[in-house]
């Protein structure tokens, strides 16, 4: 008895619980969506902004939650369908405030030229790419190479590092998967570039 109170008391949030809320409305289950996915919600709109204009898309992303549940399917993963309902919000938000965001499928190498617009994070740092996450290469010069990324090479190289899969990155940026490929190898090759040139100055 003991037992069945306390994993009632400290139920354990369920993956699908944007699922049950989707389909009940409870608001237990945007409770768990919040515990589950806020602090990564945040981290990715923090690197594509700043941590004012971050925490306001989160708090809009999360209305918006409330707004369209009726929308998601089950078969879209949840925290998929949560980083396009955030990213959607930002842009939105960028657009409203008259703020450029270069989003041409075509622009690959212009980022490291246009500091105004960068603000994104993170990176797919495997073993592939030990120049650009090895233990010489300090936090603040990968955050600012990072930096100089465009848009879309930090969003992508961002959301593979949250553990997304390519068909995750698609749905979150309505690209396709070939642009993705090709977002991913140029955010990495430019990311190598400008570490390099940080250590030769070093």
């Amino acid at each position: 008895m003991l037992l069945s109170i306390k994993s009632w008391l400290f139920e354990t949030p369920s993956k699908d619980c944007l699922a049950s809320y989707a389909k009940s409305g409870d608001n237990r289950y945007l409770e768990q969506l919040i515990a589950l996915y806020s602090n990564d919600l945040y981290h990715y709109l923090v690197t594509q902004s700043n941590t004012h204009l971050a925490y306001d898309v989160s708090q809009q992303t999360w209305l918006k939650v409330i707004e369209k549940r009726h929308l998601y399917q089950a078969q879209t993963t949840p925290k998929a369908w949560l980083f396009k309902l955030a990213r959607n919000t930002l842009i939105d938000e960028y657009r409203r405030q008259q703020h450029f965001v270069e989003l041409d499928e075509n622009t690959h190498l212009a980022a490291q030229n246009d500091k105004s617009e960068n603000n994104l994070n993170s990176g797919d740092l495997t073993s592939k790419d030990s120049h650009i996450g090895s233990s010489n290469i300090s936090y603040e010069a990968l955050d600012a190479a990072l930096k100089q990324l465009s848009f879309v090479q930090r969003e992508a190289i961002t959301l593979q590092q949250e553990g997304f899969s390519l068909t995750d990155i698609e749905l979150i940026t309505q690209s396709s998967l070939e642009t993705i490929k090709t977002r991913l190898r140029y955010a990495k090759q430019n990311l190598k570039r400008l570490l390099g040139a940080n250590n030769e100055q070093a």
